[in-house]
């Protein structure tokens, strides 16, 4: 039995910057699950950004002509 149990590090390599979404929080190298996170970022500044450049590709996904909705072409909600 051991005494000292294994803690696993998240992989990463320091300069890629990451954004947490549980703890609203820049990282350098991955500190949180991969689950929890958004990145790699090349820069903090741009990991700071996270929520937004998520929510301007969000918009731009959604407002693409090229994306197909069944729902919306048959006019259902």
């Amino acid at each position: 039995m051991a005494l000292f149990r294994r803690v696993r590090k998240p992989a990463g390599k320091p300069g890629e910057w990451f954004y947490c979404i549980e703890h609203h929080k820049v990282e350098e190298g991955p500190e949180c699950p991969a689950k929890d996170r958004m990145g790699p970022y090349p820069s903090r500044a741009d990991a700071e950004r996270a929520m937004e450049t998520a929510a301007e590709r969000n918009l731009q996904w959604e407002n693409d002509p090229r994306w197909k909705d069944r729902a919306r072409e048959e006019g259902e909600d």
